[in-house]
């Protein structure tokens, strides 16, 4: 079995650029707003092993961030800056969270389709 190793800053920095060069319009201007310069955030659950979790966009109390143990982005809420608040183990790719995220502040509500505890480390 091959040993899980966190995403490196490039690997990202990859996938980040890949989804932008799809963006245009409200949306393209959505994430110019929202996204950050990628930052490690602590997640007590299950962010120990990678040294956290890459934060790549902060809309009000809500972050985007990448589970590099499932190899997806998800939207979670944070109180305190630094801490990802909701464990979520989604493999989504990121323009369909920022389409998620656009819709919810657009729209109101709550995100949906969000996915539990990570089924690679209940096994």
């Amino acid at each position: 079995m091959e040993e899980w190793e966190p995403i490196s800053l490039n690997e990202l920095f990859d996938e980040i650029q890949k989804t932008e060069k799809d963006l245009d319009g409200e949306l393209k201007n959505f994430w110019d707003l929202i996204k950050i310069d990628p930052i490690k955030w602590e997640e007590k659950k299950y962010g120990e092993m990678g040294g956290g979790f890459w934060v790549v966009a902060i809309c009000g109390n809500k972050v985007i961030w990448f589970n590099d143990i499932e190899e997806g982005f998800n939207i979670s809420n944070y109180k305190i800056f630094g801490e990802i608040e909701d464990y979520w183990c989604n493999q989504d790719e990121l323009i369909h969270v920022i389409c998620k995220l656009f819709e919810l502040i657009k729209f109101g509500g709550e995100p949906t389709k969000r996915g539990g505890p990570s089924q690679n480390l209940i096994e």
